[in-house]
C-alpha cells in the first residue's frame, strides 16, 4: 500500500529568480519587456504580470522598479521617443548652408534610414504600423515628431530650392510628400523585407531627384 502524497510533501514551482543587478539596468530590461509585449500581442495585453513572465522575473521585481504599471508604460514611452526622434534625426546628413547636392544628400539620408530601420525594427513597428488599440497619448507623441521631422525636412528643401532655377517649388508641400514616401518604404521594409533591395532603392532616390536638381558643376 503506498503512502498518499500531501501538498507539502509535493514539490513547489519555483518563481523565477532574478539575480540582483543595478536598478537603472533593471529597468531597462523591463522596459525591454514591455516593448516586446506590446508588439507581440498589442496594448490590451499589457500588464504586470506580462512584463514580469516576458523579463522572466517575479511580480515583485517589477514592482520594485515601477510603482505600477502607468509609471512603467510612461518611462517606456519617453525612452522610446527620445530614441526614435534621436535616431530619425542621424538620418539626416548635416551640412552648412544648405546641401549642394541634394540628390547625395537625400541618398545618404535614406541610407542611414534603411540602417535604422534594422538596427531596431520594435521601435519602428510601433511607429510605423501602430495598432489599432494604442493609447491617444501615444498617438498624440508620434505625430508631434513627425511633425517636427517635416518640419526639418521642409527646412533642408528650403535652402536646395533658393538657388535652384526653372518653376517655383512648394518646400512644406514636397516635405509632406518626401516623409509620406519614407514611411511607406519604412513600412515596406519591416513587413517584407526582401520586396525592394536597399542599394536599388538609394540609387533610384539620386536619379530621381538628380533631375530635379542636377548637382552644382
Amino acid at each position: 500500500m503506498s503512502a498518499s502524497t500531501s501538498s507539502e510533501d509535493r514539490p513547489r514551482k519555483r518563481r523565477p529568480y532574478a539575480p540582483r543587478v543595478p536598478l537603472a539596468e533593471r529597468r531597462e530590461q523591463l522596459l525591454d519587456a514591455a516593448l516586446a509585449v506590446i508588439v507581440s500581442d498589442g496594448y490590451d495585453r499589457i500588464s504586470i504580470d506580462a512584463v514580469a513572465k516576458r523579463a522572466a522575473v517575479a511580480r515583485s521585481v517589477v514592482y520594485g522598479a515601477y510603482e505600477n504599471l502607468d509609471a512603467l508604460l510612461t518611462a517606456l514611452l519617453d525612452r522610446q521617443q527620445a530614441r526614435a526622434f534621436a535616431r530619425l534625426l542621424a538620418t539626416v546628413p548635416r551640412t552648412e548652408g544648405g546641401p549642394r547636392d541634394p540628390a547625395a544628400f537625400a541618398a545618404e539620408a535614406v541610407r542611414r534610414m534603411s540602417a535604422m530601420l534594422r538596427e531596431d525594427p520594435d521601435t519602428w513597428r510601433l511607429i510605423l504600423l501602430p495598432p489599432g488599440n494604442m493609447p491617444t497619448v501615444v498617438r498624440d507623441r508620434i505625430e508631434a515628431d513627425r511633425e517636427r521631422f517635416r518640419t526639418l525636412v521642409e527646412e533642408w528643401l528650403a535652402l536646395a530650392l533658393a538657388d535652384r532655377p526653372g518653376p517655383a517649388l512648394d518646400a512644406r508641400l514636397l516635405a509632406h510628400a518626401l516623409v509620406a514616401c519614407a514611411e511607406h518604404f519604412g513600412r515596406v521594409a519591416l513587413t517584407d523585407p526582401g520586396r525592394f533591395d536597399p542599394d536599388h532603392l538609394i540609387d533610384q532616390v539620386r536619379t530621381i531627384l538628380g533631375a530635379l536638381w542636377p548637382p552644382p558643376p
